[in-house]
């Protein structure tokens, strides 16, 4: 990997980990608002669907982020962030919903790169060789 290929990878992991680590501070602050917005759309089990997304989207956002583990966080990321768009944006006639789906599927695009090719020079994954 070249000097120029190594930032890139380093650059898109964080861009990838920054949305889910905000959110993830987010539902921490907002436990029961957050709760309420699951319950809204049906989910069974609202409580561990929360534990769920703050687990997934804080520490495997940070896994991301500095590039622990970087494949099976991204992977769990990725597998996440599909079922969120097929249970919180699948009103296909309302067109920001389906922009928000299309969205979730481009980031999970993105993380599934990570998937493949790994994360980078710039990572703890890479130290620890």
């Amino acid at each position: 990997m070249n000097a120029f290929q190594s930032a890139a990878s380093a650059a898109g992991r964080i861009l990838l980990s920054l949305i889910f680590i905000l959110s993830g501070v987010g539902k921490v602050a907002n436990p029961a608002g957050t709760i309420g917005y699951i319950q809204s759309v049906g989910a069974p089990l609202p409580e561990v669907a929360y534990a769920i997304a703050v687990f997934v989207e804080l520490v495997l956002g940070i896994a991301l982020l500095v590039g622990f583990k970087a494949r099976w966080a991204a992977a769990g990321i990725a597998v996440f962030t599909i079922a969120a768009a097929f249970l919180f944006h699948n009103n296909m006639a309302d067109q920001m919903q389906q922009i928000m789906f299309l969205k979730n599927f481009t980031i999970a695009g993105g993380l599934l790169m990570v998937v493949a090719f790994g994360a980078g020079a710039f990572s703890v994954d890479n130290r620890r060789r």
